[in-house]
């Protein structure tokens, strides 16, 4: 059984060119590096000492943070349907 054929998109974050393979469509990846891009941008605003390094591991615990924020809002959200619908 073969496996679906990967897509290979270029992206540009924080003035960077990275080739991203994977299963998501092209404007998929471009939104996702948009949006990392974006937040990159934002904390270099408040802390323009940080280097790369340091940024993008601050980038990735805000959006994880964001995440956590917003998966637990879906639970809760999720929860109050299910209990609606019983």
């Amino acid at each position: 059984m073969s496996q679906p054929e990967k897509a290979r998109t270029t992206v540009d974050i924080y003035g960077r060119s990275y080739n991203i393979v994977g299963n998501e469509k092209n404007e998929q990846v471009r939104i996702v590096a948009s949006l990392v891009d974006e937040k990159m941008r934002e904390i270099h605003e408040v802390n323009k000492s940080l280097d790369t390094t340091n940024l993008a591991v601050l980038t990735a615990v805000n959006t994880m943070n964001d995440y956590i924020k917003l998966k637990e809002e879906f639970d809760v959200l999720q929860k109050l349907l299910e209990e609606k619908e019983e």
